[in-house]
């Protein structure tokens, strides 16, 4: 399939769009804020979290839409925000609460018809994504009074849905983590890709860079977290770890007890990838580790600030793992100018959730 069909076909997908009349705001005052999604889940932290907590905020609760029918929760003066998904159940409650709903919203992050028809998603996540994310719009643009889309790319794609930007904003303890110094190896330097299911391209990218990295350098090691074809890639190799993905809340327990010196976010130009957000920053920083990112609509230039973004070119990649790994003075100075751009994130989440309704133009 081309990559012309595949955008042809990521069009004729259901897409979000806001109810007849609304305003991109509440239709009523709000008295408390839910987000229904698959809890816990780093979306709901990242982007929701510290903006819920900020001061002058309606009471909220994050509701897990695995949990079955949420007819207990008081739907008088409550806004809805659906993260990413939508279960049968939770619309049917939004559909008979509508009268006394102060209003719903959904959050994406993620371009999911590009997403669906790329190359990389297995089949499973795919149907996933058109059953949970896709078809239920049929029923949510009914009532949709805002859309909130995390990067100004993913906004512009929504087209039609008016979407208002939304970029991360972290709390600190989510990121700010003490590490062990127990755990640090002073005599190797550990090297991690730590990327879910749809980076096949990635891996690929990877894997010989790595390979003559680690040829190069005997005290370097290498984690990955791969599945499927992608796990393929590092069969047999010495010095690699493969690990199958883990649980949000599993990977997060483990933060402060692991080493990681150095870590990857390469990102494949494409489609999908080109709406991203720049969250693995947040994982860069709770490492405490110096991250290497490519150039992208996520990440940006090169700037002067010590953090390192590269074309993506396997050369300039693997001349910067080199140098990192015998420098570690400069894997220091990367690891701070991360640390203070996800500093910044936070600190933007002060201001709150911003529910109040943008100049239509």
């Amino acid at each position: 399939m081309t990559d012309r069909v595949r955008a042809l076909i990521a069009r004729l997908l259901p897409a979000p769009r806001l109810r007849a009349g609304a305003t991109g705001g509440p239709r009523r005052p709000v008295k408390r804020i839910i987000v229904f999604g698959r809890h816990p889940n780093p979306t709901a932290d990242y982007y929701f979290a510290a903006r819920l907590a900020a001061p002058g905020m309606p009471e909220h609760r994050f509701i897990d839409i695995r949990d079955g029918d949420p007819a207990g929760i008081d739907a008088d003066g409550t806004f809805v925000i659906l993260c990413r998904y939508a279960s049968a159940a939770a619309l049917r409650w939004i559909e008979r609460e509508e009268r006394q709903l102060a209003g719903v919203g959904l959050f994406l992050d993620d371009d999911i018809p590009a997403v669906v028809t790329g190359r990389d998603a297995d089949i499973g996540y795919r149907l996933f994504l058109v059953f949970r994310a896709l078809l239920p719009l049929r029923r949510l643009n009914r009532h949709l009074d805002i859309v909130w889309a995390s990067t100004p790319r993913l906004a512009q794609r929504l087209g039609a849905a008016n979407a208002r930007v939304l970029p991360p904003a972290p709390p600190e303890a989510l990121w700010n983590i003490p590490h062990v110094a127990g755990n640090r190896d002073t005599g190797t330097v550990m090297i991690a890709y730590h990327a879910t299911a749809v980076h096949v391209e990635e891996h690929a990218f990877l894997q010989p860079v790595i390979r003559d990295v680690l040829a190069a350098r005997p005290d370097a090691l290498f984690e990955v977290f791969a599945g499927g074809k992608a796990a393929g890639r590092w069969k047999g190799m010495e010095r690699v770890t493969v690990r199958r993905p883990v649980s949000w809340a599993a990977y997060l327990a483990e933060a402060s007890t692991r080493q990681i010196d150095i870590m990857l976010v390469p990102l494949t130009p494409s489609p999908v990838n080109d709406c991203r957000s720049p969250t693995k920053r947040i994982d860069v920083a709770r490492a405490g580790a110096a991250g290497i990112f490519s150039v992208s609509p996520a990440y940006g230039e090169a700037g002067a600030d010590g953090e390192i973004l590269l074309r993506y070119d396997p050369d300039a990649w693997r001349a910067a793992l080199l140098e990192l790994i015998d420098d570690a003075d400069k894997r220091a100075a990367a690891a701070s100018a991360t640390r203070e751009r996800v500093a910044a994130m936070t600190r933007s989440a002060e201001r709150g959730l911003d529910l109040s309704p943008p100049p239509f133009p």
